[in-house]
C-alpha cells in the first residue's frame, strides 16, 4: 500500500488509554454549511460560532495552523423530516434547527494514521510537518485524500501540524516506501500551547 498513493485521510490507531472516542456536537455544524466535510479531514472549532470547520487550505511552508481533530461523521433531519446519517457533511445541506449532531476525535492524545505524499525515513520520528491535500477526497466513498506532507517538516523551532511518532503497522508498509504511512499525533492542538487562531 505504501508504495501507492492512497490517502485516506486521518484514521484513529489508538488512545493510550484505550478510548478513541469521537465526540458528539450538537448544532455541530452550521446548517448550509458550503464546504464539504469528509471524514478523516482534519477540522477545527470556528473561533465565530463554536461550530467545527475544515481546514481547506494547506499553509505556508513553517506556518502551521491549529485544528483540533478529525471528522468521523454527522447525523440531521433534513427539511424533509427524514433522519440522514452519513460519513460526510455533504456541502450547502440544510436541516432542521436542533438536529444536527457532528462526530470528530478532538482528543491531542490520539494516535492517528495518515499517509505521506513521499517518501519518510525513521529518522522523521519527533519532526513535525504539515497537511497537504486538506480538500481532496470523494463524495462517492466520503472519505479525506488528506496526506502529511513530507517535505514541510518544521525546523528551528518552528511548528508544525501534527508530530511522527511511529511507522503505521502493516505488512505492506515500511520505512522509506514511495507514500509511507505514519503514526502522528497534534502538534498544533487548538486548546493547547500558542496557537494560530481560526476564522
Amino acid at each position: 500500500m505504501s508504495s501507492t498513493l492512497a490517502p485516506f485521510g486521518l484514521r484513529p490507531a489508538y488512545h493510550p488509554s484505550g478510548l478513541d472516542r469521537a465526540q458528539a456536537l450538537a448544532g455541530g455544524i452550521t446548517s448550509g454549511y458550503a464546504n464539504n466535510i469528509l471524514k478523516g479531514q482534519p477540522v477545527a472549532y470556528s473561533a465565530s460560532n463554536g461550530v467545527i470547520i475544515p481546514l481547506t487550505t494547506n499553509p505556508a511552508s513553517g506556518a502551521a495552523v491549529a485544528w483540533s481533530g478529525a471528522f468521523s461523521g454527522v447525523e440531521w433531519t433534513d427539511t424533509t423530516g427524514r433522519r440522514r446519517v452519513s460519513n460526510y457533511w455533504p456541502a450547502n445541506t440544510a436541516y432542521t434547527t436542533g438536529s444536527c449532531v457532528a462526530y470528530f476525535y478532538n482528543d491531542q492524545n490520539i494516535v492517528y494514521e495518515i499517509q505521506a505524499d513521499g517518501s519518510m525515513a525513521q529518522t522523521t520520528i519527533g519532526n513535525e510537518y504539515n497537511f497537504t491535500n486538506v480538500t481532496n477526497g470523494s463524495t462517492t466513498t466520503g472519505l479525506s485524500q488528506a496526506t502529511l506532507g513530507s517535505a514541510t517538516a518544521a525546523g528551528n523551532g518552528v511548528q508544525g501540524q501534527m508530530r511522527v511518532v511511529n511507522l503505521a503497522q502493516g505488512v505492506d508498509n515500511a520505512w522509506g516506501d514511495a507514500y509511507t504511512v505514519v503514526q502522528v499525533v497534534n502538534a498544533q492542538s487548538q486548546f493547547f500551547g500558542s496557537v494560530t487562531a481560526i476564522a
